[in-house]
């Protein structure tokens, strides 16, 4: 461990710690404001006021209208409902879906659903630095394209893709253009109208929030069919008993992520680009994947050679740093990123990455930290490494 004994957190695209001031608003729900807000009493009025003046705050920080907002259990069932939601309500209209092939698992797997089911997915390729390429889109469009689904950043290598770019071409063709920001929103500037977003994903656990809450963006004059049936909650597009404390903590989290965004933004790149230095100058073969300047305020990804990035991430674990050697959301898994691959990197290349993701907390001197560990721990499983041995030989 650190000579502080304070373990340092790296793993922010994984989850984010909770904030002081949005557990309070989640305590409060749960203890005071506990109404049902479908009840016409006091304590569902309140709970209904608590649920409404959330999805302002949500609908704020996106540039769209409050009614615009579904209220969901996460980003994964938001990318869900917002995929096979808008597949159903537009299969009379054509087949045909395109997305890429570095999405999140929670995009990747109900497409795969969809194709079984009779729908034709068209998977656009990225180039070594994890970019589509708004052009291979364009001629990918048939007269059956219903939907077009593209993250606003890779979770693996933080690629920020042309939204912007793309939601223009969309719009021409009228055709739903989905977009899973659970890893930009209050990260970098998001406005649903400017790119021309249709349906947007986002969570509560990546912003400072709650885990088990998110929100899906539906534009007004979209199409969804509902995947939870019930009790008509949510107009009906997704039934069930809001989650008052989870909704207000993923709205306060909101709130806070959206002041001075710019300041935190330039914050937090400044020591993202201090780590990506450091790391680059001080060990040897070791590359950094993803974009070298389009990419999310906090995100590096590396790839050392010789070496395996879970045996890295333990070691830094007893060292007191959090990392990741890929995506949390299918760790279970032992083959290499899709990202990764899909971006041109060998198995062993991808097998050897590391993502550090930082924080607004997080500190220059965590960095320093990070830096002195991660050399000696290079160094130590390299000399261990039949793959370094081979190399020598």
């Amino acid at each position: 461990m650190n000579e502080n004994s304070k373990y340092i957190y790296f793993d922010h695209s994984a989850t984010t710690p909770v904030l002081p001031d949005v557990v309070k608003v989640i305590d409060d729900c749960f203890t005071t404001y506990y109404g049902n807000a479908s009840e016409p009493h006091s304590p569902g009025i309140k709970a209904g006021e608590i649920l409404e003046h959330s999805r302002e705050i949500i609908g704020k920080s996106l540039g769209a209208n409050s009614k615009e907002i579904i209220f969901t259990g996460g980003g994964t069932e938001s990318d869900n409902l917002a995929i096979i939601g808008a597949a159903e309500a537009y299969k009379k209209k054509g087949n045909h879906i395109i997305t890429s092939e570095i999405e999140h698992p929670a995009v990747h797997m109900p497409l795969k659903k969809l194709s079984r089911c009779g729908f034709k997915i068209t998977y656009i390729p990225v180039d070594r630095f994890g970019m589509v390429d708004p052009s291979d889109i364009q001629k990918s469009i048939t007269s059956k394209t219903i939907l077009v689904t593209i993250m606003h950043a890779n979770n693996i290598v933080g690629t920020i893709q042309p939204i912007g770019e793309i939601g223009k071409i969309l719009k021409e063709h009228d055709i739903v253009f989905h977009t899973d920001a659970v890893q930009t929103f209050t990260n970098i500037k998001t406005d649903v109208n400017k790119l021309n977003i249709d349906l947007l994903s986002l969570s509560g656990h990546k912003i400072y929030g709650p885990k088990g809450v998110g929100a899906l963006y539906i534009r007004k004059g979209t199409r969804i069919m509902p995947q939870i049936l019930g009790g008509g909650h949510e107009r009906g597009i997704r039934s069930g008993t809001e989650n008052i404390p989870g909704i207000a903590g993923l709205a306060k989290a909101a709130e806070i992520g959206q002041r001075n965004l710019s300041d935190k933004t330039i914050k937090v790149t400044k020591m993202r680009d201090y780590l990506i230095s450091g790391v680059l100058s001080k060990i040897d073969d070791v590359k950094l994947n993803g974009h070298p300047s389009e990419r999310l305020p906090g995100n590096c990804n590396f790839s050392f050679k010789y070496i395996e990035g879970e045996s890295i991430v333990l070691k830094l674990d007893y060292a007191g740093i959090a990392a990741s050697s890929g995506s949390a959301c299918s760790s279970s898994s032992s083959k290499p990123s899709h990202t990764l691959v899909a971006m041109g990197l060998s198995n062993e290349e991808a097998h050897g990455s590391l993502r550090i993701t930082l924080g607004f907390e997080n500190t220059k001197e965590e960095i320093d930290y990070f830096l002195e560990v991660i050399q000696k721990i290079i160094s130590d499983l390299r000399r261990i490494s039949p793959l370094c041995k081979n190399k020598v030989n």
